[in-house]
């Protein structure tokens, strides 16, 4: 079993207390079962995200509108696990869906796991986003350093030279000023 499926399952199971419609979402093979889940009127949080997940991990598209919404909710470890799926399920909309949620400034209190989601994809629109994330975040007395330093890690990550001036930026923020240093070291040197 995929270690984030079984750590999505404990959590489920103490948030839903195990019914029995859990244990069927759990056990099923049936992925038009899984999908019904998502559409069904009258459906709990949990069994949506289980659906949606375990859909994501099988490729199945229909899952993506689910776990855009989940990679954007308010709940740390539904983002987390709504990450994962996506990263897997290979939709052709999900680099573009991420950067959206990672460049909106309304929501950027959510904006660490689509971050971190962009820079596993490796899409072309990582980097573009990653980079006007972290510009936003630059501004004195900024509350989002862990979205920042996320952006931070993943340019150096992507080691692309487009992020050279906002790393070089980021270094006179003693918060961001480290990881900047290593970022812009694994960024090749232009010729």
């Amino acid at each position: 079993m995929d270690e984030e499926l079984r750590s999505l399952t404990e959590r489920l199971r103490q948030e839903s207390g195990a019914p029995p419609a859990f244990e069927r979402l759990v056990a099923t093979d049936d992925l038009d079962a899984l999908a019904a889940a998502l559409t069904e009127p009258g459906q709990h949080l949990w069994a949506r995200e289980l659906a949606a997940f375990r859909l994501g991990l099988a490729r199945d598209r229909r899952a993506f509108e689910a776990l855009v919404l989940l990679l954007n909710h308010r709940d740390p470890p539904r983002c987390a696990s709504a990450a994962h799926a996506l990263a897997r399920l290979g939709d052709p909309r999900t680099a573009r869906a991420a950067a959206a949620l990672a460049t909106n400034e309304l929501r950027v209190a959510y904006a660490l796991h689509p971050v971190r989601l962009l820079v596993e994809l490796r899409a072309p629109e990582a980097v573009p986003a990653l980079i006007t994330t972290l510009q936003r975040r630059l501004r004195p007395h900024d509350p989002y350093r862990r979205v920042a330093l996320a952006c931070v890690d993943g340019l150096g990550t992507l080691g692309d030279s487009r992020a050279r001036p906002v790393l070089n930026e980021a270094l006179a923020h003693p918060t961001l000023a480290e990881a900047a240093v290593r970022a812009l070291g694994r960024i090749p040197k232009q010729r």
